[in-house]
């Protein structure tokens, strides 16, 4: 009688207890989609979808110096986004190689290159990103 009485209490525990959340995806993996989306972002013209990667505070290094945030960062990208897709040619990463440096920070060193109309630009980046939540952001990029 006992064992009849228990199996409700048991279903009700089971049923209102919260599904587990997925596993994360292994940070080579998310940070790849990551940097994919971008790029797709960058090739639309759509500066907000190209920036979505970088965090608030994410530090740019420039020939000039240093642009901190992601404002300064998306003021010095958006004359290239007028219209449709980007004035300055297709956008698209080569991965040379991904570090683990802990479970919250990888950095990625790639080659980018941007297909115009009639000239190919090519340089090297470095992007350290820290996992915030469930998305991975740069939180620093030097790219040359």
């Amino acid at each position: 009688m006992m064992r009849n009485l228990m199996l409700p209490v048991v279903l009700i525990s089971v049923a209102a207890a919260p599904a587990p959340m997925p596993a994360p995806k292994p940070a080579e993996t998310a940070i790849r989609e990551a940097m994919a989306a971008s790029a797709v972002g960058w090739n639309a013209g759509d500066l907000v979808r190209f920036m979505d990667v970088y965090a608030d505070d994410a530090v740019f290094v420039t020939p000039k110096g240093l642009l901190r945030g992601k404002d300064a960062i998306a003021a010095k990208y958006r004359p290239s986004f007028q219209g449709v897709g980007n004035v300055r040619g297709t956008l698209s990463f080569a991965f040379l190689e991904m570090r683990g440096l802990d479970p919250r920070h990888a950095m990625l060193f790639a080659r980018w290159t941007l297909n115009g109309a009639t000239t190919t630009e090519t340089g090297m980046t470095t992007l350290v990103f820290e996992r915030r939540g469930t998305a991975w952001k740069i939180i620093s990029d030097h790219s040359s």
